[in-house]
């Protein structure tokens, strides 16, 4: 038996809608219209007079690659209110605004007739559902991976109003432009943290009560022992279980204070080279994501990759924690490998440390701990506003929840 609808709803292909919206596909509404490309041979890497910029999927991440190409071989042209498609992957069916100049292959503008708002047909084109469709559709096909437009544009849309789809568009671009205002905002206290750390843990500038010259030391002098880890056999499941976490470079990318992507038994740990490092102790990595640091608040095991550092009495944990966020692109930099990026542990030992008396490191790493809780703060509310977003999207364009 078939659930009862709302009053005041009805069931169509797109699924329960207001009984006012009616039933539509994308093709129905949207129109789409590929780019182009003159040869390459015209392509120019700086601008100069009769050129126009070409847009390529890409240069929506960064401008490195940006090109130019002469105006009169310029075939498709887009504005910033225009809706363009990213149509090959990875990642597959990118949705972009803000844009303008010629757009080659790589895009598809996407354009609303006059029943469908512009802003109300680009969220809909944003949501995580349509997205997960044409994912599906693109893993399907067999070849480069890219935007199927026949499934596309039979792709359910239903359509309220158009006074109904302003009031939407504009709720979203409101939640949008709070987005928008804390990533600003989270920037900002980046940059900030970024430029507090080059001045304390430089000794550039010195807090207040703090004076006297910083000790000039090298890293490996101001550790007590550092250890390493190992891999306990594959081939032996006792040897993994939920016991201990098990930490690799991997987890520098997903770091989570209590958690690791594997764990291992306390057998496993017993019969290989893994050591159990206790909460609180820094880990670096020697291979891969060098300069990375993290420190946990559970004991975990490691593996042959990393590295664990028990500071003497003169270096604190904590300080040691930011010297290596900030000092980490230079410590990168002094890896080698023509495969996979490495550090020995005698240059990583050789590396020098100013090093200010105990309290003052005290004092420096307050100011930052006090700063990365800031971040964290509004991280999180970052996280909530994109949250509440999607959700907002989810009824908002469906008419569970009705703005008129």
């Amino acid at each position: 038996m078939s659930a009862q609808l709302r009053p005041g709803y009805k069931q169509t292909e797109a699924g329960v809608i207001p009984a006012d919206w009616s039933p539509h596909t994308i093709g129905d509404l949207v129109d789409f219209e590929g780019g182009s490309q003159p040869d390459k041979s015209v392509f120019r890497q700086s601008w100069k007079a009769g050129y126009v910029r070409l847009i390529q999927i890409r240069d929506y991440k960064t401008d490195k690659y940006e090109t130019y190409i002469p105006w009169s071989l310029a075939r498709r042209f887009c504005n910033e209110s225009d809706i363009m498609i990213g149509r090959y992957g990875p990642p597959v069916f990118q949705i972009l605004r803000g844009i303008d100049g010629a757009y080659n292959v790589a895009l598809i503008k996407a354009k609303p007739c006059p029943a469908i708002n512009n802003s109300y047909a680009y969220y809909f084109l944003k949501q995580e559902k349509l997205f997960a469709f044409i994912e599906k559709l693109s893993r399907r096909s067999s070849g480069q991976t890219g935007v199927d437009l026949k499934e596309l544009r039979q792709y359910p849309l239903p359509l309220p109003s158009i006074e109904e789809q302003e009031t939407i568009a504009e709720a979203l671009s409101d939640a949008d432009a709070l987005i928008e205002l804390l990533e600003q905002l989270l920037a900002k206290k980046r940059h900030l943290k970024q430029g507090t750390m080059q001045e304390l843990l430089t000794g550039k500038k010195r807090l207040p009560g703090f004076s006297g010259e910083w000790e000039q030391t090298r890293l490996g002098d101001s550790i007590e022992k550092f250890i390493g880890g190992g891999t306990p056999s594959r081939a032996n499941s006792q040897y993994w279980g939920d016991e201990i976490p098990w930490v690799t470079v991997k987890d520098f990318a997903t770091f989570n204070p209590r958690y690791s992507q594997e764990s291992i038994t306390k057998t496993g740990l017993r019969n290989s080279a893994s050591h159990l490092i206790p909460k609180g102790t820094l880990i670096t990595s020697t291979r891969m994501a060098l300069g990375k640091a993290v420190v946990y608040e559970v004991d975990v095991a490691i593996n042959q990759d990393l590295k664990a550092l028990f500071p003497r009495s003169g270096l604190d944990t904590q300080y040691l924690y930011f010297w290596f966020e900030y000092y980490g692109k230079f410590i990168d930099e002094l890896g080698s490998g023509s495969t996979v990026k490495g550090i020995s542990l005698p240059e990583l030992k050789k590396i020098q440390l100013n090093l200010p008396p105990i309290k003052e490191q005290a004092a420096i790493v307050t100011i930052l701990a006090d700063m990365d809780a800031e971040l964290a703060e509004l991280e999180a509310k970052l996280e909530k506003s994109r949250s509440i977003k999607q959700g907002m999207m989810q009824k908002l364009l469906t008419g569970e929840i009705r703005l008129l």
